[in-house]
Order: structure tokens, then C-alpha cells, then sequence
């Protein structure tokens, strides 16, 4: 009675997976996220192919360069990591949606979302130099296959320099994923370990959101990358703005994307793991939550494994 009744739905098809690919041989242990790995190009698209065999039919992939500079080259290059691992992924599984994370933060050796330069002395990101790298990145990802990109960088008018790239390089058809309400959190540091992308100086809260900041300046981001042409919306990270996603979802009809982050991902595991939580109770019920307050989608590296016992609930 409960199931004919229930107002909240999950399934596989509704979670998207992130991968990090790296440009070795070998597959990598995260620390910080027990399950995740560094894949290799080939160990990505044979994770795709699990992925897909439990019904997640969309990954994001992140790249991590074997070299670094200051203007982030290898995110915009043809034999970038995520341009060759998107080939070989769609070569593969042509049936699987990928989405492109577009930044520069892994690929420089800053760790920072753009070029540099100085203003009053201090050293900053320099916002309009990184519109136009992005675009060239969005370009080159969607040229090796990438179905979406999703724009991460928080760049002041990100959207609107991606949109007119793709539709002066014949790519009006390919939608844009903004990370619409990305807030300066510390969740975000077992995946900082991960893809390398530790600020060598600073810190990036000079562009991303105050999580003070309050539902009105959360609407202004929002409907910025509205009125620039996002056909997607995001809010990261998910947990602890939950009551954002369910205002972003009564402001807008477009998709609403929730991203369940590394250290909430993390959080849970060591919880699991010092035996205080039932895991796949924990993850479950967070996914719905997810799904009550307003997102279509939900990022997130419980994926698989929320899969799997979705599927077991049917048998």
C-alpha cells in the first residue's frame, strides 16, 4: 500500500556516474573515497559498461592531465584526457550519455578555475581570459563526442561565451549543464585529492557562492545562466542545501541536477565503515531526499551501488 501510494521515485536511469581518468595504464586507489578510483582510459570504458548493465545510463567525466601549465592547455586539447577517453567511452558504448565537466582547475598548475592576474597587487583569476579558454574546452569536448558539458568554473558569464562557441562551431543542438549554485564548501575535499585540483594558493571563494549568501543571491545565479542559455541546472553540494534545491525547483522548470559530493560520499563510508550506519539504508534514503526537495538528477559516486539495490528491490 505504501508503494501505490509513494509521491517519491528513484531509479538508475535518474543518476548520473562521475568518473576521474587519468592519462596512465593502471587503475588508482582514492584515499579519501573508498570505491572510487583513477581510471585509465580502458578502465573507464569497461566501468562504463557496468554502469550501464545496472541501468546508469549517464557518466561525467573529470580529467586528470599527465602535465600542468598556468593556462590549463591540456583541458582544450584534441589529445586531452577526456577527449581521448570520450572516443574510446563512445567507441565503446555508443548508447551511453556523456557529460563533459568543463574547468581548468585540474589542468593547471595553480589549481584555480582560469588564468591568472594581478589586480592591487594580489594575484586573482582572471575571469574574461577564462571565458574564452572554456569555450575553446567546451568546443573540443563536444568534438570528441561529449553529449553535454557542464560548465563548473563559476566564471561570471561562463554560460553565455559556451553557448555562442558551440553555436558558431555547428553544436547548436548540444545542451549546456550549468553548475548554476555552486557553493565555497568543504565538502569538496576528498575530490580536490582525487583529480589534484588543490588551490596552490588561496582559496576559490572569490568565485563560488557564500553558503550564507541565502536564497535570493542562490535565484540571481540561477536565472544569470537562465537568460544565458542553460538548458540544465545544478546545485552543489547537495546535502546541505537541500532547501536551495527546492527553491531553485519553484523558480524553474529546466532539469534540476543535484550533486551528491565527495565528502558527503565520504562521509557516509567512514560512518559504514566505523559501523555506526547501515550503508545501503543511508544511501538510499539520502537519494530520495535528493528527489523530495526537487532534482530530476543526482550526481553521484553512490551510483552503482544505489543501482544494484534498486535492482535487488525488484527481484
Amino acid at each position: 500500500m505504501r508503494a501505490l501510494t509513494r509521491e517519491v521515485s528513484l531509479s538508475a536511469a535518474q543518476f548520473i556516474y562521475p568518473l576521474f581518468i587519468h592519462e596512465g595504464e593502471d587503475d588508482q586507489v582514492i584515499g579519501t573515497m573508498p570505491g572510487v578510483l583513477r581510471y585509465s582510459v580502458a578502465g573507464a570504458a569497461a566501468r562504463v559498461g557496468e554502469a550501464l548493465a545496472l541501468g546508469v545510463n549517464t557518466v561525467v567525466l573529470f580529467g586528470i592531465p599527465g602535465h600542468k601549465d598556468a593556462q590549463g592547455t591540456q583541458a582544450y586539447h584534441e589529445t586531452g584526457v577526456v577527449q581521448v577517453a570520450t572516443r574510446a567511452i563512445k567507441a565503446a558504448h555508443p548508447q551511453v550519455t556523456i557529460i563533459a565537466d568543463t574547468c581548468l582547475c585540474e589542468y593547471t598548475d595553480h589549481g584555480h578555475c582560469g588564468p591568472l592576474c594581478e589586480i592591487g597587487g594580489e594575484l586573482t583569476v582572471d575571469n574574461d581570459a577564462a571565458l574564452e579558454l572554456l569555450a575553446q574546452t567546451a568546443v573540443s569536448q563536444v568534438r570528441a563526442g561529449a553529449d553535454i558539458v557542464a560548465p563548473s568554473a563559476m566564471m561570471d558569464g561562463q554560460i553565455g561565451a559556451i553557448r555562442a562557441a558551440l553555436d558558431a562551431a555547428g553544436f547548436t543542438h548540444i545542451p549546456v549543464m550549468s553548475y548554476a549554485v555552486k557553493y565555497a564548501s568543504g565538502y569538496y575535499g576528498p575530490f580536490r585529492e582525487a583529480a589534484g585540483s588543490t588551490p596552490s594558493f588561496g582559496d576559490r571563494g572569490s568565485y563560488q557562492m557564500d553558503p550564507a549568501g541565502g536564497y535570493r543571491e542562490a535565484l540571481r545565479e540561477a536565472r544569470l545562466d537562465v537568460d544565458q542559455g542553460a538548458d540544465y541546472l545544478m546545485v552543489k553540494p547537495g546535502l546541505p542545501y537541500l532547501d536551495v534545491i527546492r527553491v531553485i525547483r519553484d523558480a524553474f522548470d529546466l532539469p534540476l541536477v543535484a550533486y551528491n559530493v565527495s565528502g558527503e560520499y565520504a562521509m557516509v563510508k567512514a560512518a559504514v565503515a566505523a559501523g555506526m550506519l547501515d550503508e545501503r539504508r543511508t544511501v538510499l534514503e539520502t537519494l530520495i531526499a535528493f528527489r523530495r526537495a526537487g532534482a530530476d538528477a543526482i550526481m553521484t559516486y553512490h551510483a552503482l551501488d544505489a543501482a544494484r539495490w534498486l535492482r535487488e528491490d525488484l527481484l
